[in-house]
């Protein structure tokens, strides 16, 4: 089919829950030009039936291996419905938490940017410190079962070290240091330094090696 309008950015906000992607998605909706939807696991969550969650949002450790074979057909749809919205010149803005820590490998994020490939995408890193995160989940009351100063439950651990995964991004920030209106300026000025090709693109080609 032939393509009829611009193809719209996609920027990709990977991070641990608590580590600011939803606050820095919000930041880029109201601040950069043009029409930006949010395609996030957020709202992937709230359409998904209460007995599969937390589906896409599943923490990493195999605590839940029932529905872990619906997580890479899940994350299948959400990179359909973004490589849609971008084919029809809609910008995407996207905060996910990426991790391969489930009981096998899946190989989702490859996946995922197969299913980009040859769009626009800038993916970048939200990172956090631990403690700062155990901190915001203190304060929002979702750190019940343990108490402040306390270490870090498991699988928050893991899922630090797996978002981390030096040099698969083509950028990072630190909530820790910037603001999100900082983070978004970050942002805007790499988007004018895209680098040829994407990391999205070099993780399409790795993996056909």
């Amino acid at each position: 089919m032939e393509q009829t309008h611009d193809l719209g950015q996609i920027i990709i906000l990977n991070g641990t829950p608590r580590s600011g992607k939803s606050s820095i998605a919000t930041a880029i909706q109201e601040s950069f030009n043009g029409l930006w939807m949010n395609l996030g696991v957020d709202g992937f969550m709230q359409m998904t039936p209460a007995r599969f969650l937390p589906g896409i949002g599943l923490r990493p450790g195999g605590e839940r291996q029932d529905i872990e074979p619906l997580i890479p057909i899940l994350y299948s749809a959400m990179y359909e419905s973004i490589a849609a919205h971008s084919r029809l010149g809609i910008n995407v803005v996207v905060d996910v938490g990426h991790h391969d820590a489930y009981a096998i490998k899946r190989g989702i994020l490859v996946n995922c940017a197969r299913r980009l490939n040859g769009l626009p995408v800038l993916f970048v890193g939200v990172r956090c410190p631990i403690e700062v995160i155990m901190e915001r989940r203190w304060n929002t009351g979702q750190n019940m079962d343990t108490v402040p100063g306390s270490p870090a439950p498991h699988p928050i651990e893991l899922w630090q070290s797996e978002v981390h995964i030096p040099g698969i991004y083509d950028m990072e920030v630190d909530t820790s240091l910037f603001s999100s209106a900082e983070c978004v300026e970050i942002i805007r000025q790499q988007l004018a330094n895209l680098p040829v090709p994407s990391a999205f693109q070099r993780l399409v080609a790795l993996s056909a090696n």
